[in-house]
């Protein structure tokens, strides 16, 4: 697997400085948690679910969660669990395993992940682990066992990803207790959590609301303090942290809209770049490229997606810039370990180094994942790349 694998090795010559690492489903914990970049989720209900997932690994998807929970009703339970059964078997019979994503399922309780990695056989080989729903400490305990015991009896590395969406966490009484009981639980199973997300779906409905298109997540203050919570308890620089992905954006239909665009036009002034701030426009993609940059400043790493179209900006927006990549660098630089304060090689801020390191890890960890894109290279026309 790599980034933007889709394009051709010439296209991705003419976009990066470095490009993105090829790696596989074996790659350490660290890696694999930066590189899940935009995570589609697709109900395990879909007739051709296999051939969905071929076909969107070729489109540039990496992570993919086939979903046995929210995402289907109630009664379609044990239909979806053999749909998902039979396509993963059919799929690990074509030996196509290098074309395979990151594949993780969203379960509802803790007895499916010990069957499903039963039922499934050999055919596990292509699973990465389980999505963990409403995750607080006394639930999230089973779920992880059950993992573990998974884990044990089919003899591969299984990860879990639990979602952190309950009203406990969203309740001002209760969240610093219920934050302090899910890190409790996911440093003692710390090997086996690659990622927490964060379930804005779920928060927003406690409170009977619902964001419009023009409306990032940190444009609603419930939800704001809910994500700043989550990222100061458990997305620590320190190592005790996490990767902590970015909410789902609901939108991928155009809708009246109500305020004027949030994209600025000049960025997209050269070749046919106007003709994708259009169409991003039409389709309220602005609104989630705003998201996406806020999920950035405020500590998250890729995105939860619920539909293609999404896939194609969150990556862009991952790619680490020229210039970002010169700063992360100049503050790695040995004969900086004393620390200072130096001028940016762009001549335009200050880097200073103890700081700033912590950043400047992560910036270059991103770039192993996403790429540096080449001087000069912006988002605009890496988005033209993966929207092709």
């Amino acid at each position: 697997m790599r980034h933007f694998r889709h394009l051709t090795p010439e296209r991705r010559s003419a976009l990066f400085h470095r490009e993105p690492a090829e790696f596989t489903a074996e790659a350490p914990a660290a890696f694999l948690a930066a590189a899940l970049g935009a995570t589609l989720y697709s109900p395990a209900t879909r007739p051709a679910l296999a051939d969905d997932v071929l076909k969107q690994a070729a489109r540039g998807v990496v992570s993919m969660v086939l979903c046995l929970e929210d995402s289907i009703s109630d009664g379609e339970v044990p239909q979806a669990e053999e749909n998902l059964v039979d396509q993963l078997r059919w799929l690990a019979g074509q030996e196509r395993d290098d074309e395979v994503p990151l594949l993780f399922v969203r379960v509802r309780e803790p007895g499916q992940i010990e069957d499903l990695v039963d039922r499934l056989g050999p055919a596990v080989r292509l699973l990465s682990g389980f999505v963990l729903p409403k995750f607080t400490e006394d639930r999230g305990i089973p779920f992880l066992e059950a993992l573990a015991g998974a884990e044990a009896a089919c003899g591969r590395r299984l990860f879990a990803m639990p979602v952190l969406e309950s009203p406990e966490l969203l309740h001002r009484e209760s969240r610093t207790g219920t934050l302090t009981g899910i890190a409790r639980v996911v440093d003692k199973y710390r090997d086996r959590v690659l990622a927490l997300r964060l379930g804005v779906t779920d928060f927003c409905s406690a409170y009977g609301l619902r964001r419009t298109p023009e409306m990032t997540a940190y444009d609603v203050q419930l939800v704001a303090s809910v994500i700043g919570d989550v990222v100061n308890m458990l997305g620590r620089a320190d190592g005790t942290g996490f990767t902590v992905t970015g909410p789902v954006w609901e939108y991928f239909r155009p809708q009246e809209r109500m305020f004027k665009p949030q994209l600025r036009r000049s960025p997209f002034l050269s070749g046919r770049a106007e003709d994708i701030r259009t169409a991003l426009i039409e389709h309220d993609m602005d609104g989630l490229l705003r998201e996406i940059e806020l999920d950035r400043a405020n500590g998250l790493l890729g995105k939860t997606c619920i539909h293609p179209s999404h896939v194609a900006p969150v990556h862009a927006l991952s790619v680490v810039s020229h210039e970002e990549f010169c700063d992360a660098t100049d503050v790695l630089r040995p004969e900086r370990g004393d620390g200072g304060v130096l001028r940016s090689a762009y001549t335009n801020k200050m880097n200073e180094v103890k700081p700033h390191r912590a950043w400047a890890e992560r910036t270059l960890l991103r770039g192993e994942v996403f790429g540096v894109a080449r001087e000069g290279v912006s988002f605009v026309e890496l988005l033209a790349a993966g929207v092709k």
